[in-house]
């Protein structure tokens, strides 16, 4: 059994999913998400987004990350901007000894919907069946699970074809 965390990365709202995968079953330990206060800088946002990503792995004992990889039709200042918490992100959970993959969106939703264009909320209704959850998780959050049973996914295919 090993504890994975699932992020999707923002700088107003990070989503963050832990998931493991007993036997055949697929369980969700927890999912929340980061808001920073409005009005802080990016910066101050930043030292959020890392404390919180870290304390989630030390309070859960993560082995494994995932993070969603920035979309490509980004305006220039955003992509920026998502860079950096993406970067903060990937070191939070590298300072915390976390193994780390990223998954492109199309990815994320081809494993958990089986259609790589699905909806956000194709997404957050699959979210919520595959992991037998009593209600829908916020999007942020489901968003981060997903890319957490996407990890969850690629690990099958790689332990199945000897890559890991």
């Amino acid at each position: 059994m090993v504890n994975i965390i699932g992020v999707d990365p923002g700088s107003n709202a990070t989503g963050y999913g832990i998931v493991c995968q007993k036997g055949s079953q697929l369980q969700c330990i927890d999912f929340g998400v980061i808001r920073p206060k409005t009005g802080l800088s990016l910066f101050e946002r930043l030292a959020i987004i890392y404390d919180g990503i870290l304390d989630a792995v030390k309070r859960y004992q993560v082995e494994e990350g995932a993070i969603e990889q920035a979309f490509h039709s980004l305006n220039s200042k955003t992509a920026i901007v998502l860079g950096e918490v993406r970067g903060v992100i990937a070191l939070s959970l590298i300072h915390a000894g976390v193994k780390v993959e990223e998954y492109s969106p199309s990815q994320v939703k081809q494993a958990v919907v089986g259609y790589g264009r699905a909806s956000k909320d194709q997404v957050q209704y699959m979210v919520k069946t595959i992991l037998g959850l009593n209600k829908l998780p916020p999007k942020d959050a489901a968003d981060a699970l997903a890319i957490g049973l996407c990890h969850i996914q690629m690990r099958r295919f790689k332990a199945s074809q000897k890559i890991i």
